[in-house]
C-alpha cells in the first residue's frame, strides 16, 4: 500500500461515512504524485496527514420556532479546516443534504480553491441541514437567527469570514449579520455576501458565474479560440449559473440550457435569461413555468432523468457549465458530452463531475477546468469584499470585476504552468492540485508542527 492509499484508508477509518469527503480528497491526493516524487519534505513533514484533518470542527444544534408555533430542530456545522495562508474563507450552506461529509469535501476542496487566488485567506465551510424552500421570512429569520447564536462564538474578520452558498443569499447574509451585531456590540465585516447598503460589494453575487466563463475563455484563448457563436449547456439556476449565462451572452456564446430540482430546461434558441431571473427571484417559481411563455421548450421532469445521469447533459453543445451542485455529472453524462461534441467543460459548482468523469475528460484531451480553479472567483471577490471593509471603501463594479478577470488569469496560469512543469500539459487539474497544495504545505512547514 502507497505512502497516499494508507492515508485515505487511516481516514476512512478515522472519519467514516463521508464518501464525497473521501472523493475530495482521493481527487488531490492522486494528483501529487509526480510532487511528492520529487521532493521528500512533504512525506518528512507529515503534510498530508496534518492537511486531511481540519483544525477544528464545530457541530451543534440549532432550535428555532415556525410559523405555527412548533419547535424545530436543525443541525449546523462550521468546519475550519486550514489556516496557514489566512482566516478560514468559505461559504455556509442550508439545505436538506448537508451533513458532515458535505461540509469537510467542502472544507478541503476550499483550502486549495483560496490558495489559488493568491490572496490571504485559509479554508472552511459551513452550514446546516435545513432547507429554505417554502419557508416564510419570518421563519427563515428566526432560524438564521439561531444559527447565530453559536456560529458567533467562533468567527471574527481575522479568525474566520463565512459567506454565502446554496441555500444562503443576501437575505440570510442580513438576518445572521444583524443577529452577530446584536449579540456582540460590534460592526464588523464578519461575513461577506451582504447588501450592498450596508458593506457587501459590486459584483460579488455575479463573481462565481463570471469567474468560470472568464476561466473557460483563458482555456480556449490558450488554443486560439474563444466562447463567441459557442452553444453551451449550463446546469443549475442560481446565481451561479444565472450570471454565467449572462457572462455567455456577453461574451457572444449562446446558453441553451439550465437546472433546478424540478427538472432540466432546454430551449434550442437560447435561454430567456430575463424570464429566468423573474421566475427565480426570491426563490419563488420552478422552471417548468418558462414553458408557459415558451411552449417550444423542453423541460425534463427529474423522475424522467436517465438512469446513470442527468438529462441536462445529454443534448449536443460546444461548451458545459455544470453550476448546480456535487456530483451532477457522471461518468455516462461525460461520455454523451463527449459523443455530442463538447469540447471544454469549466465547472461552476463545487465538485460536480464524478472522478470517473474526470478521468473521461482528461483521457479525451478536452479543455477542462476542474472546480478548485474554474468557480474560485466567488471567493476571492469575497476577499475583495473585505478588504473594501477593512479599508471603509466601496469600490465600482468595473473594478471589481476587473481584480476578478485578472485572478481568473492567474489561477489559469498557475495551473497551466504547474501542469507543464510537470510534464502535464494541458492537465489543469493536476497543475490546479500541486499549485494548490505547494502553497499550503509550503505556508504550514514555515510555521511549525501546529
Amino acid at each position: 500500500m502507497t505512502y497516499i492509499q494508507q492515508t485515505i484508508s487511516d481516514l476512512k477509518h478515522t472519519s467514516p461515512a463521508q464518501t464525497e469527503f473521501y472523493q475530495a480528497v482521493e481527487e488531490v491526493l492522486n494528483s501529487l504524485g509526480p510532487l511528492l516524487e520529487s521532493n521528500d519534505i512533504y512525506q518528512k513533514q507529515a503534510i498530508i496527514q496534518r492537511i486531511v484533518e481540519p483544525e477544528r470542527q464545530i457541530m451543534f444544534r440549532i432550535p428555532w420556532v415556525d410559523d405555527n408555533g412548533d419547535i424545530q430542530v436543525n443541525k449546523g456545522y462550521r468546519i475550519e479546516f486550514n489556516s496557514a495562508l489566512g482566516p478560514y474563507k468559505g461559504g455556509l450552506r442550508f439545505h436538506p443534504s448537508v451533513n458532515a461529509g458535505i461540509i469537510k469535501f467542502l472544507g478541503f476542496e476550499q483550502i486549495f480553491k483560496n490558495a489559488l487566488t493568491g490572496l490571504s485567506i485559509g479554508g472552511g465551510k459551513g452550514g446546516a441541514n435545513f432547507n429554505p424552500k417554502g419557508r416564510s421570512d419570518a421563519e427563515i429569520m428566526r432560524f438564521c437567527q439561531s444559527f447565530m447564536n453559536e456560529l458567533y462564538r467562533h468567527i471574527g474578520p481575522t479568525t474566520d469570514v463565512p459567506a454565502g452558498d446554496i441555500g444562503v443569499g443576501a437575505r440570510e447574509i442580513g438576518y445572521m449579520f444583524g443577529q452577530y451585531k446584536r449579540l456582540t456590540g460590534r460592526y464588523e465585516g464578519i461575513l461577506t455576501g451582504k447588501s450592498l447598503l450596508w458593506g457587501g460589494s459590486l459584483a460579488r453575487k455575479e463573481a462565481t458565474g463570471y469567474g468560470t466563463v472568464y476561466f473557460a475563455e483563458y482555456m480556449l484563448d490558450e488554443l486560439g479560440d474563444d466562447l463567441k457563436g459557442k452553444r453551451c449547456l449550463v446546469s443549475g439556476a442560481g446565481n451561479v449559473a444565472i450570471y454565467a449565462m449572462e457572462k455567455l451572452y456577453q461574451l457572444g456564446a449562446t446558453p441553451i440550457s439550465c437546472s433546478d430540482s424540478s427538472g432540466t430546461l432546454y430551449h434550442h434558441t437560447g435561454i430567456d435569461l430575463k424570464l429566468i431571473k423573474r421566475l427565480k427571484e426570491g426563490r419563488r417559481s420552478d422552471l417548468v413555468e418558462y414553458l408557459t411563455s415558451y411552449p417550444e421548450a423542453i423541460h425534463t421532469q427529474v423522475a424522467d432523468y436517465p438512469e446513470n445521469g442527468h438529462a441536462i447533459w445529454r443534448y449536443a453543445a460546444d461548451a458545459a457549465f455544470p453550476c448546480a451542485t456535487q456530483n451532477e455529472l457522471t461518468l455516462d453524462d461525460a461520455q454523451a458530452l463527449l459523443t455530442n461534441g463538447c469540447k471544454l467543460v469549466s465547472e461552476g459548482a463545487n465538485m460536480p463531475s464524478t472522478n470517473q468523469a474526470v478521468e473521461a475528460f482528461l483521457e479525451a484531451g478536452i479543455s477542462y477546468g476542474p472546480s478548485k480553479a474554474a468557480n474560485a472567483g466567488g471567493v476571492a471577490t469575497s476577499q475583495l469584499e473585505m478588504a473594501q471593509n477593512a479599508s471603509m471603501q466601496k469600490w465600482t463594479f468595473i473594478h471589481v470585476d476587473q481584480q476578478l478577470k485578472q485572478i481568473m488569469k492567474n489561477i489559469f496560469i498557475s495551473a497551466s504552468d504547474t501542469a507543464k512543469e510537470f510534464g502535464q500539459d494541458g492537465n489543469l487539474v493536476l497543475g490546479a492540485n500541486i499549485a494548490g497544495f505547494r502553497r499550503v504545505a509550503d505556508a504550514m512547514i514555515e510555521q511549525g508542527v501546529v
